[in-house]
């Protein structure tokens, strides 16, 4: 559906029925798949064929919506994972192991960050966290020998910082690795980083993509232009014969196109397992029919709740890259030209206790671990997703304590606010 606007793939991308089968993506409950021979399932072992032996690695339900999500970002092959941990875990891992290196932006999720700061580096792959407002020079201080990827998050949870993904992605490829996006928050219909030079973008579908807090779910896609063989001596997992499956070289069986999603597939899925249940993925995929009707509504309410909250005496700063005078509201202009997202990020006059008070007394907006949804909800991170980090940590991920991440939902803007005049007592 390369034609197609994306609004259209929104709805119809990933799947067509031929005559009389299912009009909905059909969900296949099944564990294992039937063959007739011996000899049929060995070619799927070898990867000599496509098709399904086991869910663990593979699933048609999975694979339609993979596929609609690569559609929807423009890249040529997806894969879907359990959660958005699992998407960023596997991104990394398949290109980068024990005595790698990896530059990441400092202003990333924080369960992201504990990911790649502390269970990552346990098995031996070090990260340098870089500013995502440093300079060309000091991103390119970072980079080692040793380096394998370069991640960072379009828009950061919760810090709102957002990405300038074209600086990032010149750095990577001078020296000669991908840069891997998380694309959660902007969402394809916000923003499409492969056309701005990134190779690789990951999701926790968890949220806008489902929507509706009904699925956890993560998504791996592939942009297909990163020339793995000309690097060949950074990537040999995806370069070098594959002892585990007859000696296949992904990069040359696959090309640039297959060879990164081939490999999380046959590798990391058949060994970790971390696939995401058919049931699951047939909900995200009805989330994703009305992606870019909601999303629409949930930047209308993000900036109508962030021009309050700016007006108002109560509040110490706002952070919202789609209201004017924002750092990175140029930056929104440029990469985000359909709106950012429903999040806002701000600071409750008076630090930690008084943002505390302050969501105590909020009765439509939900305190919750959780965020893009139809719902509204906040959160303060500090007391919550990055309760482990200490104050300097926090500061180095753009995290304050009296910061709070709202989530606007789909409900009607006025009563958002009329929520918010009570409990900061206007």
């Amino acid at each position: 559906m390369s034609d197609y606007r994306i609004e259209t793939k929104c709805v119809q991308g990933g799947y067509t029925p031929g005559n009389g089968e299912p009009r909905q993506i059909p969900i296949v409950q099944s564990t294992t798949f039937k063959y007739a021979t011996s000899e049929d399932m060995g070619k799927l072992f070898d990867l000599e064929a496509s098709g399904y032996f086991y869910t663990r690695l593979q699933n048609p339900t999975n694979d339609y919506v993979a596929a609609k999500i690569a559609e929807l970002e423009g890249g040529t092959a997806a894969m879907l994972t359990s959660s958005g941990q699992a998407a960023s875990f596997y991104a990394i891992f398949n290109i980068a192991s024990c005595g790698d290196h990896v530059v990441s932006s400092a202003t990333i999720y924080g369960g992201t960050y504990n990911l790649f700061a502390v269970t990552m580096k346990r098995m031996g792959i070090d990260f340098t966290f870089v500013s995502p407002d440093c300079t060309e020079e000091e991103l390119n201080a970072a980079f080692r020998p040793n380096t394998k990827a370069v991640f960072g998050e379009t828009i950061a949870n919760p810090a709102l910082t957002v990405l300038d993904i074209e600086k990032f992605a010149n750095a990577a490829h001078a020296h000669g690795v991908p840069l891997i996006i998380d694309n959660t928050f902007a969402t394809p219909y916000g923003c499409r980083p492969f056309e701005w030079g990134a190779d690789i973008v990951t999701h926790s579908t968890t949220k806008y993509m489902d929507g509706h807090g009904a699925a956890v779910g993560g998504c791996i896609v592939d942009s297909g232009k990163f020339d793995w063989m000309a690097h060949a001596d950074k990537f040999p997992g995806l370069c070098t014969p594959d002892d585990s499956y007859h000696g296949i070289t992904y990069a040359e069986k696959f090309g640039k196109e297959g060879a990164f999603i081939t490999k999380a597939t046959a590798q990391l899925m058949r060994d970790f397992g971390s696939i995401q249940s058919p049931q699951n993925a047939f909900y995200l995929n009805l989330g994703l029919e009305s992606l870019h009707v909601r999303m629409k509504r949930h930047c209308e309410n993000g900036l109508a709740v962030a021009k309050f909250l700016q007006s108002s005496d109560k509040i110490d700063w706002v952070t919202y890259a789609d209201l004017p005078g924002d750092k990175y509201h140029e930056l929104a202009k440029k990469y985000l030209p359909n709106g950012t997202c429903g999040v806002v990020s701000f600071g409750v006059k008076g630090g930690r206790k008084a943002a505390e008070e302050f969501m105590k007394k909020l009765k439509l907006i939900a305190i919750e671990t959780h965020v893009a949804d139809a719902r509204s909800c906040c959160l303060h991170p500090a007391n919550a997703t990055h309760r482990q980090m200490n104050d300097d940590e926090l500061i180095a991920c753009g995290i304050t304590n009296n910061l709070v991440r709202l989530s606007c939902g789909l409900e009607n803007a006025e009563d958002l606010i009329a929520d918010l005049k009570q409990a900061l007592g206007e």
